[in-house]
């Protein structure tokens, strides 16, 4: 199992994806690794989710598969039992985070607050999502939270696109960010794979290399 910075470190955008039918998974993990992606985050939005999460974990051993939209305790066993290497919530709960670190499972929790990153801190828990992005403060934000929090780094998710990413990927707290765009969702329902691993190789390109 690796650790949540590992995933974190994968690479520079961890594409976030709403699966509407299971059986496009396989072949969108299939472009995504052909553009240079190392990780993907299945959001439960649907009912396709948990077997997109189990086709993927059981099939494609290149691909690093976290489940997202977390917003119950009993969810960690749900995407758990799927075979999900990591999980992501929108928000913290004492209870989402208590979970979090019982599950087994790397567990990144998210904030938009300095409230709720004490109590993640309080939990215990340093690499976070900041979510949701843009409307939560954005860069400026980050700033403030590296002054005040500097132990903690960040995958930001939320309005980020190719023309603000640049913006994130260059703060010193955020280790990779998440975004919709890079998958968009009228190419899953069309199947243009093609066109999902160009658009990666482009943002890939405009990324440049992460250190973190």
């Amino acid at each position: 199992m690796q650790s949540v910075k590992d995933i974190l470190s994968l690479g520079p955008i961890i594409p976030v994806i709403t699966l509407e039918k299971a059986e496009d998974a396989l072949p969108l993990a299939d472009a995504l690794a052909a553009g240079g992606i190392k990780t993907m985050e299945i959001t439960l939005r649907t009912p396709a989710a948990l077997d997109g999460i189990r086709l993927l974990t059981a099939e494609r051993k290149n691909m690093v598969v976290g489940a997202g939209t977390i917003t119950s305790a009993d969810g960690f066993d749900k995407v758990k039992q799927a075979g999900a290497q990591f999980i992501i919530s929108p928000g913290v709960t004492e209870s989402l985070l208590s979970a979090g670190k019982q599950c087994g499972v790397p567990y990144i929790p998210g904030i938009a607050t300095t409230s709720e990153a004490l109590l993640a801190i309080q939990h215990g828990f340093e690499f976070l999502k900041f979510f949701p992005a843009e409307l939560a403060g954005g860069v400026g934000m980050l700033k403030n939270f590296s002054a005040l929090f500097s132990q903690l780094k960040f995958c930001p998710t939320g309005g980020i696109t190719q023309a603000n990413m640049e913006d994130y990927l260059g703060l010193s707290n955020v280790l990779c960010i998440g975004g919709s765009w890079i998958v968009p969702a009228k190419l899953i329902k069309e199947k243009q794979w093609e066109e999902v691993t160009r658009l990666v190789k482009e943002s890939l390109g405009m990324a440049g290399t992460k250190v973190a």
